[in-house]
């Protein structure tokens, strides 16, 4: 009897094992399928594979590569599901946790952003990504106190940290510290002096607070770097705006349309310029080319034209 019993019970056990080592087989064909597939593009043959993979077994690396597959062709929910289910499999993994607040970003779901970053930053406080996305779903949440909070404690951590510099110099503004704003913009200047974003915000400043010929310095750099940043032709024609020179304003738009002819928004605010001058019959042909290129926008456009401090102020998301 123990012979038999014997026997059997290895028979059982050799099934057991064979089954084991067959679903392994197919979970690594499945998953390493998927990563060339992913490599090359074949985003809806990887996110198969992934998926097939993972109804074999769980796997957090898997899963991960799913979610990204899933980014990569738009499918927003889907990566958030994916990233909710390893939080669920790893709830300290901050790593994911973060992934998952860009994604809440991206659906504007500012209070699970919040939850989530506060989760992350009660694991570490020391996270300083995990305390500007928590700014970011502060600022989205109109909390703007708490915005600069988060943003001052990332910088605490990091004294580079530009973005947070970049985001709290936003914020202030917004909020019309103008005097506190410029630091944060200098600071990022002094380590970066070709900065984009920091010239344009810098430039904007400038501009409503009556230093135009600084102002019109920040723009001028900034198409010198990139000749394509359409915010800095809108400030910089903004400026001669404020002078009612329409027609220095319509040649920065002309330029610009030049260099970036698929762009709406140029046309749409050489359009209101051209209002302004009396050209009713070039307002309309540039106003219907900017709906052309972005019928979407078609209920924002007006006939009228805001002034610089209105048209052109930061904007809190």
């Amino acid at each position: 009897m123990g012979l038999l019993s014997s026997i059997f019970g290895n028979g059982n056990k050799s099934e057991k094992e064979i089954k084991e080592k067959t679903e392994n087989k197919n979970f690594d064909i499945l998953k390493y399928d998927g990563i060339r597939a992913k490599n090359i593009k074949q985003l809806p043959y990887a996110i198969k594979c992934f998926e097939e993979a993972l109804a074999i077994k769980e796997d957090t690396e898997v899963m991960l590569l799913l979610a990204s597959s899933y980014l990569q062709i738009g499918k927003i929910e889907e990566a958030g599901n994916t990233y909710n289910k390893i939080m669920n499999r790893e709830p300290e993994n901050i790593e994911v946790m973060l992934s998952a607040a860009g994604i809440c970003y991206m659906q504007e779901d500012y209070k699970s952003m919040n939850e989530i970053c506060q989760k992350a930053i009660k694991i570490n406080s020391s996270n300083k990504s995990a305390l500007y996305l928590a700014a970011k779903a502060e600022r989205g949440l109109k909390d703007y106190i708490q915005t600069i909070v988060m943003l001052t404690k990332a910088i605490n951590i990091d004294e580079d940290f530009k973005e947070a510099y970049l985001l709290r110099a936003e914020v202030l503004w917004e909020m019309r510290q103008a005097k506190e704003a410029l630091e944060d913009l200098d600071i990022i200047l002094s380590k970066e002096d070709d900065n984009e974003e920091a010239l344009v915000l810098k430039g904007e400043i400038m501009a409503v607070t009556g230093n135009t010929d600084e102002a019109k310095e920040c723009m001028e750099k900034v198409i010198s770097i990139n000749p394509f940043n359409e915010k800095a032709y809108i400030v910089k024609a903004a400026i001669l705006l404020e002078y009612k020179d329409f027609d220095k304003a319509i040649e920065i738009y002309n330029e610009a349309i030049e260099l970036i002819p698929d762009n709406a928004k140029l046309y749409q605010e050489r359009g209101r310029v051209k209002l302004l001058k009396g050209d009713k019959d070039g307002s309309v042909t540039d106003l219907k080319k900017a709906i052309e290129l972005n019928p979407e926008n078609e209920n924002k456009i007006t006939g009228n034209y805001d002034n610089f401090s209105q048209e052109n102020k930061v904007e809190i998301y």
